[in-house]
C-alpha cells in the first residue's frame, strides 16, 4: 500500500515541536506493517541542501501564480519537498517571520501545500494521503474536488491551532464555491483549514484515545466538538510513540554518560552533568525536578512556576528549559535567579540539553492544561526521569498513577494530578518528594517506567488497520 503523507514539518530535517518527531518516526513503524509511505514537505530555506541534487517528480507551472516542482533526494530518504521559492525561500522559521509574527501570506503557503499534494497523490496514484494537523487540511479538500478519488486520514495533533483566515482568501483557493459552506471550509463566515480537513478527510485520528474523547466536548473541541461528534464513527484516538532506535539512552551521544534498564548506575554522571549545566548544587542526594517544553499556557509553565515553592521547600531543585511567551520566560529567569543554585533557566532550545535532561533529572514535570499525547513523558520513561503529569490527554494514557493501588501492586510509573490547578500540582511534588525518599519504592518505578513499550510498534499496526479499511473502501 502506498501512503501519501503532507506535513508542514518532519524530523530531521525540520521541526518546531512534536508534530516533527511524530511525522519523521511514524513511517519508519509502518514500514514493518507493509506501508510504503513518501512524505511531502515544504522546501523551506533550511530544507533546501537536503534537495540541492533532487530529482523533479511533478512539475506545476502555476502554484498561486509562479511555477513550483516536487522534488526527491537521496539525501532525503522517504521525504519529497515542494520547491516553491516564491512561498517558502525565505529567513525565520516555517511558520513565522524573523522577529516573529506571521507571514501575510500564510493560507496561501499552506493551500499550496495542500493542493500539491492532492496533485502528487493523483500523480503517484497513491492509495491514501495522510494529512497532518491544518497546514495540510485543505488536501483532503482539493481530493474531494479531484477527477480521481483518493481516500484520507487527516490527524489532529492539537485542536488549538486550526488555521483560520479571512473570507476574502477563498477565492485566491481554485476550489469551487460549493466549497465554501458549512459543510465545508466555511467556519463562521471565514475560512477554517483544520476544519476542512475534519469535514473531508474519510477518516480522522487524534494522537491518544483520552484527547480522542476530551474533543468531544465544547472545552476540548474549541469551537469543532460539533463537528467531530457527527463524525465519531470515524473518529480514532492512537497514541503516537517515540522512534526507540533515535531515543537510546544506552547509545544516545547526548548523555555525559549512557545507560540502559539494567544497568542504570551510570545515569548518576548525567545528574551531575545537568546541575553543572544549570548552575545547581552538584549533590546527589537532591531531588532534581526538571521542566523541557514551550513556556506557554497550554503548557502549564505558570502552574509550575506557582507550585515550585514546594520544591524549594522540601530541598529539591528545579531545571528549566524552553521558550516562549515573553512574560514566562522573564518569570522562569526571575525564579532561578531568586533560587539560585537551586534552580536554574535555559531560555531556548537545546535538543542535546533536553536530552540530558531526560537522562538525569529524577523526575520531569508535564503539568500541561491539555496535552493531545505529548512525547517529553515517553523520552522521560525511556530514560529513567520519572514523570510528574497532569491527568489529561496522552499524559493520562500513558503514565501510570503511584496510587496506593497501583504502588501495591508494582505498575505505577509516575504521578498524575488533576490539570489546570497549582495547587493539585504542589500536591504531587509532595508525593514525588515523599516516593523519592523511599529508595526501593523509587527504583522500581523508574525500572518500570524505562521497560515501558514506548515505541511505535503497537500504534503502527493500529495506524496500518485504519489506511488499509481505506484503501480498500475505496480501492
Amino acid at each position: 500500500m502506498k501512503v501519501l503523507a503532507v506535513a508542514s514539518e518532519a524530523y530531521p530535517l525540520i521541526k518546531t515541536g512534536g508534530l516533527a518527531d511524530a511525522v519523521g518516526a511514524l513511517p519508519k513503524a509502518l514500514a514493518a506493517q507493509g506501508v510504503q509511505v513518501t512524505t511531502l514537505l515544504p522546501q523551506y530555506r533550511a530544507v533546501g541542501a537536503a534537495f540541492a541534487k533532487g530529482r523533479v517528480v511533478l512539475d506545476l507551472p502555476d502554484l498561486f501564480g509562479r511555477p513550483a516542482r516536487i522534488l526527491e533526494s537521496p539525501g532525503a530518504p522517504g521525504m519529497m519537498a515542494l520547491d516553491a521559492p516564491h512561498l517558502f525561500d525565505r529567513p525565520g522559521g516555517p511558520y513565522a517571520a524573523p522577529g516573529g509574527g506571521e507571514w501575510g501570506d500564510t493560507a496561501i503557503r499552506f493551500a499550496a501545500l495542500g493542493r500539491a499534494g492532492a496533485l502528487l497523490a493523483q500523480a503517484m496514484r497513491a492509495d491514501v494521503l495522510h494529512a497532518h494537523d491544518w497546514q495540510a487540511g485543505l488536501a483532503p479538500a482539493y481530493l474531494r474536488f479531484a477527477p480521481r478519488r483518493i481516500p484520507c486520514l487527516f490527524t489532529i495533533h492539537n485542536m488549538a491551532y486550526q488555521g483560520k483566515f479571512p473570507a476574502a482568501v477563498f477565492p485566491a483557493l481554485g476550489l469551487p464555491d460549493a466549497a465554501f459552506a458549512r459543510e465545508g471550509l466555511e467556519y463562521y463566515g471565514a475560512i477554517g483549514f483544520l476544519k476542512a480537513g475534519l469535514w473531508f478527510a474519510d477518516a480522522i485520528n487524534t494522537v491518544s484515545p483520552s484527547y480522542a474523547e476530551e474533543i468531544l466536548t465544547p472545552e476540548g473541541g474549541m469551537g469543532l466538538d460539533g463537528l467531530l461528534r457527527g463524525r465519531a464513527g470515524d473518529l480514532h484516538g492512537i497514541l503516537n510513540g517515540l522512534d526507540v532506535t533515535d531515543w537510546d539512552p544506552a547509545r544516545d551521544a547526548a548523555l555525559a554518560a549512557t545507560f540502559s534498564a539494567d544497568d542504570p548506575a551510570p545515569r548518576a554522571a548525567n545528574k551531575a552533568a545537568l546541575q553543572a549545566r544549570f548552575g545547581l548544587a552538584v549533590d546527589a542526594a537532591a531531588p532534581l525536578f526538571a521542566f523541557v517544553g514551550r513556556l506557554a499556557w497550554q503548557k502549564g509553565a505558570d502552574l509550575l512556576l506557582e507550585a515550585a515553592p514546594v520544591l524549594m521547600q522540601g530541598g529539591a531543585q528545579l531545571a528549566l528549559l524552553g521558550s516562549g511567551d515573553a512574560p514566562l520566560e522573564h518569570a522562569c529567569r526571575g525564579f532561578a535567579a531568586a533560587h539560585e543554585g537551586r534552580a536554574g533557566a535555559f531560555i531556548g532550545f537545546d535538543e542535546g540539553l533536553a536530552r540530558l535532561a531526560y537522562g538525569g533529572a529524577d523526575m520531569l514535570v508535564v503539568p500541561s492544561r491539555f496535552e493531545p499525547c505529548g512525547l517529553a513523558q515517553l523520552a522521560a520513561l525511556r530514560y529513567g526521569a520519572v514523570p510528574v503529569v497532569a491527568r489529561t490527554g496522552g499524559l493520562a494514557d500513558t503514565v501510570i498513577d503511584a496510587s496506593p493501588m497501583a504502588l501495591a501492586a508494582a505498575c505505577a510509573t509516575g504521578i498524575q494530578v488533576a490539570a489546570g490547578r497549582a495547587d493539585a500540582l504542589a500536591a504531587g511534588f509532595r508525593r514525588a518528594l515523599a516516593l523519592y525518599r523511599d529508595a526501593p519504592t523509587w527504583r522500581g518505578m523508574q525500572g518500570r517506567g524505562m521497560a515501558t513499550d514506548v515505541s511505535w510498534g503497537p500504534s503502527a499496526a493500529r495506524y496500518a488497520a485504519v489506511l488499509e479499511r481505506l484503501a480498500s473502501r475505496h480501492g
